[in-house]
């Protein structure tokens, strides 16, 4: 009988692989508006407006390129909340995204930027499932921009009393601004001077565009003559620019805002209790039948509407360049309790109930508040709200937190002016 087969060797042992180095905790978010989670107090990008290319390539100041963004976002919300367009919030949010973010990548000088707002609208109706015809878009992005440019030219010839330049961010859902509100300088080339002092619309400096197309008007109707070769021709150049604004966002085409994060935060905060007003308010006949309305839901009626309109002025800021929307949407939380007069019970901090980092909080705080005081009355109006917000981000630098105020709110002491710091 043969003998038995030896038996076969063991299989060699794999290679044991070293263990994975734990996850950083400084890790970068994710970029243009990714958050609304419990990380939300991370930063997407390092953010420095001096290297803007805007800054860099047509030599302007910050002051300046924060002031060309402003005055296309308001001619975006102008266009979107007309009666002919009707755009929800949601895409307008969006159209104000892709302009931040294609601007974040290329110079003012590069594009006609109210082209390239039409672009963006374009897009953002088509990504948010609310398309509109090319045409109607350009008609009545058409009309507002001839609008503005009528009122600056009758403003510098001095046969209008019409309101200074400037005027309120436009607050209060998708009802958008008046036409008031839209500042009309950079619409036409060299009609308003810019804050630099120079002209606005002097060649490389408005991103005015190099060839503006003058459509000719239909009278029958008061828009431009979809019929002409000039209209095909911005057809044409609205097209290619909306690739273009594609491939620059590199086809991320959803976007976070803080609305919905925004909303179900104050309604766990108020159904769990955890708010309080500060002085309890009178009580209020507005229900129904005449009845009054129950604090609670008055609170979180009040709460959501004022952090609404922190979020649409957020838009008219580089805020969604750099933090993400949760961190946004918390900080408007914070601004509009304080607007509203409401605290955390239990003496608990702002920060701590909303989960954010105190120089996250003030960065936003601060960015959102130059905004409403450059808008609206030059920095006139809400002074109290001011006060008190300034003085709660004087004690989050010093490490202390967010502090209810008492019921008797002392005098603010003058210190530096807070504008534009960055908390790095």
């Amino acid at each position: 009988m043969p003998p038995p087969p030896p038996p076969r060797p063991p299989p060699p042992k794999a290679p044991s692989r070293p263990a994975a180095p734990p996850p950083s905790k400084s890790s970068s978010g994710g970029g243009g508006g990714e958050g609304g989670s419990s990380s939300s107090s991370r930063r997407c990008v390092v953010f420095d407006e001096n290297h803007l290319p805007s800054v860099l390539r047509d030599g302007l100041n910050p002051a300046q390129e924060r002031d060309y963004r402003r005055r296309t976002c308001r001619f975006i919300e102008t266009c979107c909340s007309s009666s002919y367009l009707r755009l929800p919030r949601i895409p307008v949010a969006t159209a104000h995204v892709f302009f931040h973010r294609f601007y974040a990548k290329h110079a003012f000088s590069e594009h006609d930027r109210f082209e390239v707002a039409v672009a963006c609208i374009l897009l953002s109706a088509k990504t948010e499932e609310s398309p509109k015809k090319l045409n109607q878009v350009i008609a009545e992005c058409w009309r507002v921009k001839q609008k503005g440019m009528s009122k600056a030219a009758a403003k510098s010839s001095g046969s209008s009393g019409s309101n200074p330049v400037g005027g309120a961010s436009p607050r209060g859902g998708a009802t958008g601004g008046s036409s008031s509100g839209l500042s009309p300088g950079p619409l036409s080339a060299g009609l308003s001077p810019s804050p630099g002092g120079g002209s606005a619309g002097a060649p490389g400096s408005s991103g005015e565009g190099k060839d503006p197309i003058v459509l000719p008007l239909d009278p029958s109707t008061g828009y431009p003559d979809q019929k002409s070769d000039e209209f095909a021709r911005l057809k044409e150049r609205v097209l290619l620019l909306e690739r273009v604004v594609l491939h620059t966002i590199g086809f991320e085409l959803s976007v976070d805002h803080p609305y919905k994060d925004m909303v179900d935060k104050i309604k766990v905060l108020n159904h769990t209790k955890q708010l309080e007003y500060i002085a309890p308010p009178p009580p209020s006949s507005g229900g129904p039948d005449g009845r009054p309305v129950p604090q609670a839901l008055r609170m979180n009626q009040e709460l959501v509407q004022n952090a609404m309109n922190f979020a649409n002025d957020s838009l008219h800021t580089s805020l969604c360049l750099q933090f993400p929307a949760g961190t946004i949407g918390a900080t408007c939380v914070y601004l509009s309790g304080r607007a509203c007069k409401v605290r955390p019970t239990g003496g608990r901090s702002w920060t701590d109930l909303l989960g954010i980092d105190p120089d996250d909080v003030a960065t936003v705080s601060l960015q959102i508040m130059e905004l409403i005081a450059e808008t609206r009355s030059r920095g006139k109006a809400e002074p109290s709200l001011f006060g008190e917000v300034r003085k709660d981000l004087d004690r989050m630098r010093e490490g202390k937190g967010a502090i209810a105020p008492p019921r008797k709110n002392p005098v603010v002491p003058a210190g530096p002016d807070p504008k534009r710091q960055r908390y790095q």
